[in-house]
């Protein structure tokens, strides 16, 4: 407290004060640069936001564990053919648009009460499409239409195994919207046993 008094009465003080303590919070506010495109910016999640060991484990376990209950391992949902065409500046928007039905038309549904965790893991994925909420495509949007139309007809194809499939690849759901929504993208991709 006492040098916080002799800090107040110092002018030389308190501009150290501010270069030191406000300076730095300004360069690393979350505002966009002069012409800095805010299309991009708004198409951007925190890595922080994928380094909660809690809910990775909760996202992989359920995965895990509902995907030992698929039968068939010749379709994927979440896989290379998602991002077909997508240029890359749209891919977090075409993973919001993916996670949007996803919690919608899977893990809201009566899938719910039929696996542990899917409550949780519902509710961190739509904090995240909540933060994405002025992601914007640019360009056209017909692949992006296309190619999650195409995810949707392949999951009603499979009928009720479609909802499981679904589940069981929520850890490639949420490695891809790390990947396609983060500064820095993990490496390695999409692995995923069959």
């Amino acid at each position: 407290m006492a040098s916080l008094q002799t800090l107040s009465k110092s002018f030389p003080g308190w501009v150290l004060f501010c270069c030191c303590c406000c300076l730095p919070l300004l360069l690393t506010s979350s505002l966009p640069l002069k012409g800095a495109s805010t299309a991009h910016h708004a198409c951007r999640l925190r890595k922080i936001n994928f380094q909660q060991p809690y809910i990775r484990n909760r996202t992989y376990t359920l995965a895990k564990t509902v995907h030992a209950s698929d039968k068939d391992t010749d379709n994927r949902l979440i896989g290379q053919e998602l991002f077909v065409n997508i240029r890359e500046n749209n891919r977090c928007y075409l993973m919001k648009r993916v996670v949007e039905f996803v919690v919608k038309d899977v893990l809201l549904t009566e899938v719910k009460n039929q696996y542990p965790y899917v409550e949780e893991v519902a509710q961190f994925l739509a904090s995240l499409t909540s933060e994405l909420s002025s992601c914007q495509f640019s360009g056209k949007r017909e692949h992006i239409e296309k190619n999650l139309e195409q995810m949707k007809n392949k999951m009603n194809q499979l009928g009720e195994n479609g909802k499981t499939k679904a589940v069981g690849e929520l850890d490639l759901l949420f490695d891809s919207m790390e990947n396609a929504c983060t500064d820095a993208p993990k490496k390695g991709g999409n692995k995923k046993k069959n």
